[in-house]
């Protein structure tokens, strides 16, 4: 255990006073990102929810409309996750002309999510798709809200572009990379990131919103204990991964990969256990409690939501143990 903290292990301990100042905001401004992307994903969700129960029950203009409506906050999130991706830029890629490249590219994409919400909500409040600048939900002052959301991206995504060369010189890259740089299979690589991102997001959204709703009183403590557990480790595994595993050395990575990956995949197997007795005991539980967690999960009789986010950890896990094992091979 003493090893797995050993400050030798660390990328930290090697940067001089400015990397470090970088390192620190870097991992301050994902970590906010991440919470931010969270609740605007849940609010999505619950929108997108709402638009399909329209879709069921044969109102297809209303879904349309519902649809159309919470475009903005879709584009909210959607903007904040490729922020995120902006800043893992600052420090994960091969050398300074491909960290310049990638912040100019993340920076546009950025700065053009922006550009089309702002133009969005003004097109929407002349053609009358929104009746007031303010509309007050989902949130108090929503559309507004969305537009000023937009400007301040659009702002941080501008100086980022205008900045990248000069933040290059300024702050030179740090070498070794943090977290692997992907040469082969970077496609599935990408798609099964991105997945265990949304899981993640989603895992948390519904960790912190389900400690203030649900009712541990009525006879579901198994099932509702579970599936908090259940967010937290997925949330946990993304954490790790990304502030302790990419914060190693390389040599420590290889050298620490398959510990890591036992101990998650114990965790992963005992989450899945206790979710699953859980579920025998109470049925009926997804309904009751789960729907008003994160109704989304809950919606179709299948819970194909559900599974995704039970087995995620494990299949995570089991990929990082065969990893590891392959690396001790060699």
């Amino acid at each position: 255990m003493k090893k797995l903290f050993s400050k030798d292990n660390f990328l930290f301990p090697t940067f001089n006073n400015r990397q470090s100042k970088q390192s620190i905001f870097v991992s301050i401004s994902i970590a906010i990102l991440f919470v931010l992307s969270s609740f605007l994903f849940l609010h999505a969700l619950y929108g997108f929810v709402d638009a399909i129960g329209s879709f069921v029950s044969g109102s297809t203009d209303v879904m349309i409309k519902d649809l159309l409506r919470i475009l903005p906050l879709i584009v909210c999130f959607l903007m904040t996750l490729w922020t995120m991706l902006l800043f893992h830029a600052l420090h994960r890629n091969v050398n300074d002309e491909r960290r310049e490249k990638s912040l100019k590219k993340n920076s546009i994409v950025v700065a053009s999510f922006g550009v089309f919400n702002i133009v969005y909500v003004i097109v929407c409040l002349i053609v009358g798709k929104f009746s007031s600048i303010v509309e007050g939900s989902p949130f108090p002052i929503y559309p507004l809200d969305t537009l000023l959301y937009s400007l301040l991206f659009i702002t941080i995504a501008c100086f980022t572009f205008f900045y990248s060369k000069k933040l290059a010189e300024k702050i030179p890259y740090v070498v070794p990379s943090r977290g692997p740089i992907v040469t082969k299979a970077r496609f599935f690589y990408c798609f099964g990131m991105a997945i265990w991102m949304l899981v993640a997001l989603y895992s948390f959204a519904g960790f912190t919103h389900g400690l203030f709703i649900i009712d541990f009183r009525h006879g579901y403590q198994a099932f509702s204990i579970a599936l908090l557990f259940m967010f937290l480790v997925n949330v946990v595994f993304i954490v790790f991964w990304e502030f302790y595993y990419n914060e190693l050395k390389v040599e420590a990575r290889k050298q620490l990969l398959l510990p890591l990956a036992i101990c998650g995949t114990c965790l992963s197997l005992i989450s899945t256990i206790f979710y699953f007795v859980a579920l025998g005991l109470n049925l009926d539980g997804p309904a009751n409690v789960g729907f008003g967690v994160l109704p989304v999960t809950f919606a179709a009789s299948v819970n194909i939501a559900t599974l995704i986010l039970v087995f995620t950890p494990v299949i995570v896990s089991i990929i990082a143990l065969i990893k590891g094992f392959l690396i001790r091979k060699k």
